[in-house]
């Protein structure tokens, strides 16, 4: 979007070569729509449905399209909100090991550097697990928002209860958006 906001800004201003403009415009347009289709939801149809990763990804952009979801898809809070959690995590697994490292003289061999090392080898190790881990959380999340989207009569059908608060939940947060 930058560089589409650039190209305006230069068109607008008449300055550059209007060649160059048109062409840089039109690749934008062309890198834009293949951007589109590689996304993280595409896997979520590929998993579900079996079709090619294209295929997926195409199919996926026309769901959340056509049910005006494109905000949602854009504005995913639950990944910042898993990425705070497994910062939270390292940190926690951090001070740990300053509290070990105070306990045991564990890196009492690497002498200033051993209250820094005590806290980010294991910050290091408690983050890189909790990523994987809450990985699994999240990818979980995304594909009952693809099936929510895909086929809500189902979802109502099947669990009436959990219909109406999830569907309470997004209007309250995207009422412009959800349909």
């Amino acid at each position: 979007q930058l560089l589409n906001q650039l190209c305006l800004e230069l068109r607008s201003r008449g300055r550059g070569n209007a060649i160059v403009l048109c062409v840089v415009e039109f690749l934008l347009s062309v890198l834009e729509r293949l951007v589109a289709y590689f996304n993280k939801w595409a896997y979520i149809y590929i998993g579900l449905y079996g079709y090619d990763y294209l295929t997926s990804g195409r199919k996926v952009v026309d769901l959340f399209r056509q049910r005006g979801w494109t905000t949602i898809i854009n504005d995913h809070l639950v990944t910042r909100a898993l990425a705070l959690v497994s910062i939270v995590i390292g940190a926690m697994t951090g001070c740990m090991g300053i509290a070990l490292g105070s306990v045991t003289n564990w890196m009492s061999d690497f002498g200033d550097a051993a209250l820094p090392l005590s806290f980010f080898v294991p910050f290091m190790c408690g983050l890189a697990l909790s990523v994987v881990l809450l990985s699994v959380v999240g990818s979980a999340v995304d594909t009952v928002i693809v099936s929510f989207a895909e086929s809500p009569l189902e979802f109502e059908r099947n669990h009436p209860g959990l219909y109406t608060q999830m569907a309470r939940a997004w209007r309250l947060a995207f009422p412009e958006e959800f349909r």
